[in-house]
């Protein structure tokens, strides 16, 4: 009831605020000459029942199969290549997150706190146990436990087999959140996940026993709002290292074995990041996109064309950083410039959850479950072909 009524009065607080100051609008697309050309290889569709709602449903890829699960319940396996869907199931639940897999599992949450898993070869319900805690992102899937986090602070493993409860961990959830929780991580004997209070913690696989857990950045401020350090997208793992990024907070680097900080730049991100070898690759809270190096921190560039487009998380491809929008265009970015490299459309609806590279596959699924598989490439003679036929080689990569 008390998180309800601060929630109430942040409503009231924003709606007053408006009065006296403009919401900032959104960035208003612009052409540009696009160097990548961009090809729709297949689109699909996983069961809606019509609300295009903010939730952690996102695609899981494993192997040659990309699993996805809509708000109305349906999960379906579709194959990676041309996107013919293998199965669907109806679960009959309000899903809030997921799907998380491996080989043999499918697993799911729902808002009620059930957890479902099916399997992975025909769709059919294994088993499905309630945490008592709304699920909102995509559950971690390994041979020995499945994890789930809650959005009341817990970190809860279950067996594979059956689903019983193996352990809980917890950690105190502020009065005041934002809505959304990190999905959870698991590198080789350990989970990682971050939480609301704005700490990343690991703990055993094995038991949930607390290894470590680092405060990416403390609470600052004097009003609640002003408080908010949420953690509320997921830890990146590179070898022995561990990204992390908060909301009002820090994007930082951490040892895996210890949670000791390296580097930490002030930034916020309730989105997320991306990376690849080279650099880390956050969308700010603002809209910006803005790349640092992987081993120093150090700022490479920051984008800033998007402000206000509510951006998912940079995903790194072959040939650049993807991000996507709240009216469900994908933008590329030139990854060692920034620059503007490509546009495309993946529908009308917002792109909540992060695109989702497989091979020299793009995935997008967007907020009322459309599912859109893309694949670029140097533009070269394409471009200009497209300048001579009197379009904009960027109309010609939206279409």
């Amino acid at each position: 009831m008390r998180r309800l009524l601060l929630a109430a009065a942040l409503l009231l607080l924003v709606a007053s605020c408006s009065k006296e100051k403009e919401v900032n609008p959104p960035a208003e697309l612009t052409d540009f000459d696009a160097v990548l050309r961009v090809d729709r290889v297949w689109s699909a569709g996983v069961g809606s029942d019509g609300e295009a709602l903010r939730l952690g449903l996102a695609l899981a890829v494993e192997g040659e199969r990309v699993y996805a699960a809509g708000r109305g319940g349906e999960v379906a396996a579709f194959e990676l290549k041309n996107g013919r869907a293998i199965w669907r199931t109806r679960t009959r639940a309000r899903l809030g997150g997921g799907p998380g897999a491996n080989p043999e599992l499918v697993v799911v949450g729902s808002s009620d706190g059930e957890v479902i898993a099916l399997e992975a070869s025909n769709g059919s319900i294994r088993w499905r146990v309630n945490v008592g805690g709304e699920v909102l992102a995509p559950p971690a899937v390994a041979d020995r436990a499945v994890v789930v986090r809650t959005v009341d602070g817990r970190l809860v493993a279950l067996a594979p087999s059956d689903g019983r409860e193996l352990w809980s961990y917890s950690q105190p959830v502020p009065r005041l959140s934002l809505r959304g929780t990190a999905r959870p991580v698991i590198a080789g004997d350990l989970v990682l996940c971050g939480f609301d209070n704005g700490k990343v913690a690991a703990v055993e696989l094995a038991d949930g026993d607390l290894v470590w857990e680092t405060i990416i950045a403390p609470p600052r401020g004097r009003t609640e709002l002003e408080r908010l350090v949420d953690i509320d997208s997921a830890v990146h793992v590179y070898d022995n290292d561990v990204f992390a990024v908060g909301f009002q907070g820090r994007s930082a680097l951490l040892a895996l074995d210890s949670g000791q900080i390296w580097w930490a730049q002030e930034m916020s991100s309730h989105r997320g990041l991306g990376l690849d070898d080279s650099a880390v690759y956050v969308s700010t809270s603002g809209g910006e996109v803005v790349a640092l190096n992987r081993r120093t921190g150090t700022e490479l560039w920051r984008q800033d064309a998007l402000l206000n487009r509510g951006l998912t998380a940079p995903a790194a491809t072959d040939h650049g950083v993807a991000v996507a929008d709240f009216q469900g265009y994908v933008h590329w970015l030139d990854k060692e410039t920034g620059e503007l490299a490509a546009r495309a459309s993946s529908g009308g609806a917002r792109v909540t959850n992060p695109p989702v590279v497989a091979g020299d596959l793009l995935l997008v699924i967007n907020d009322a479950g459309r599912i859109t598989a893309f694949r670029t490439r140097p533009r070269g003679d394409a471009g200009v072909a497209a300048s001579r036929s009197g379009r904009s080689a960027a109309e010609t990569a939206s279409e």
